[in-house]
């Protein structure tokens, strides 16, 4: 299990709308914020790359310390159309950023596939507004229990 670990999906305005601690490292208080600060940062080096690879998934693409920054991007990067098709483009359009401190590549991808597929359910619900904060407990619970598998 990793020490230290943040989560976060960001949409497609680049907007947190799920964040998540796991691991098992304690909390302190003058760097409380410092995780988020660091994956917001690396949103720009998402973008940039996003556009010249097909991968969806960006392994160490920015590091701060000792800490990595890993990436799953969703697959409608890879269509490279102006226009959108219709309004699913910009609902699944997110980003699931991980910053973490491990080396498990194969975890790792097999973490961002389950989230992904959680994602995915989420949207399904028609009680869920696309774009808005993901507040379930049912959804933070599957998270963690797919962190302290994984990673």
């Amino acid at each position: 299990m990793t020490t230290a670990a943040c989560f976060i999906i960001a949409s497609r305005n680049d907007i947190p709308i799920y964040e998540a601690e796991v691991g098992s490292a304690a909390k302190r208080e003058d760097a409380a914020q410092l995780p988020q600060f660091i994956l917001q940062a690396a949103l720009d080096i998402v973008q940039d790359l996003a556009r010249t690879t097909s991968a969806m998934i960006l392994k160490t693409i920015d590091k701060f310390n000792d800490l990595v920054v890993s990436v799953h991007v969703t697959d409608d990067h890879i269509l490279n159309i102006s226009k959108p098709i219709h309004f699913l483009h910009f609902i699944i359009h997110a980003r699931f950023m991980l910053l973490h401190d491990s080396r498990s590549d194969d975890g790792i991808k097999s973490f961002f596939q389950e989230v992904h597929e959680l994602y995915i359910k989420s949207l399904l619900n028609p009680l869920y507004l696309p774009g808005s904060r993901i507040t379930s407990s049912h959804f933070d619970t599957k998270v963690s229990a797919l962190a302290r598998k994984y990673l």
